[in-house]
């Protein structure tokens, strides 16, 4: 069973997919932290951020390793662990840049898609691209949106201290750069199941994406 689950930030993807596959015993993968993964990298070794073909010459230098259980999801470069450093404000503001360069996208879709297949029970997959682009066939394709209010209400929660206001304007600038890049852009699969998050609690977006897991499964 293979479940897809993308959307733009603060929508509340990576609590959703991590609470759905540690209740039904699934694996998980948080593809966006890959992403911040080798642009962490990128930073932490000088790479220059605004030249797409250094980037490119380095796509295929770290060496990420993604751990999947959803109670612990762990993330390593060349050995390092970097689920702290990753998420840091330097990391958020250069990510887009990096993953809109087609060679990072093939590296990481490649690791990606090698990931999922290798998930004896099934797993849970979150992203931005991963219904339309790196798990075409997925069994289950769900996308979730929210209001840009809601989201940079929940983002800001997230990013203690952060103003509400400007949080609002880097996700709607962020989701901008995500659906207007040339490889696999920000998009809703055709046959991806649309959850609006605006008005729901966490609990309940859990409970409407196990259902329909769990009506798939019954083959419903």
């Amino acid at each position: 069973m293979i479940v897809a689950i993308d959307g733009p930030a603060g929508t509340g993807k990576s609590s959703t997919s991590k609470a759905v596959a540690a209740q039904l015993g699934l694996s998980y993968l948080d593809t966006g932290a890959q992403y911040r993964a080798i642009t962490w990298w990128m930073v932490s070794n000088g790479i220059d951020i605004d030249d797409p073909s250094a980037i490119a010459a380095a796509a295929g230098k770290p060496e990420i390793v993604s751990g999947t259980d959803p109670e612990s999801p762990a993330i390593t470069v060349d050995g390092v662990d970097v689920a702290g450093p990753i998420r840091t404000q330097e990391v958020s503001s250069k990510v887009s840049a990096v993953s809109a360069v087609p060679e990072v996208r093939t590296r990481i879709t490649e690791l990606q898609r090698s990931i999922a297949a290798s998930a004896e029970q099934g797993i849970v997959v979150e992203g931005r691209d991963i219904g339309t682009t790196v798990l075409p066939d997925a069994d289950l394709k769900i996308f979730l949106t929210a209001s840009p209010e809601a989201r940079a209400a929940r983002r800001s929660g997230e990013l203690k201290g952060s103003d509400v206001h400007s949080t609002r304007e880097a996700l709607i600038k962020r989701d901008a750069a995500d659906s207007s890049r040339k490889a696999s852009p920000l998009a809703k699969a055709d046959d991806a199941v649309e959850v609006d998050t605006t008005e729901l609690t966490l609990a309940q977006v859990i409970e409407c994406v196990v259902t329909l897991v769990e009506e798939k499964r019954a083959g419903k």
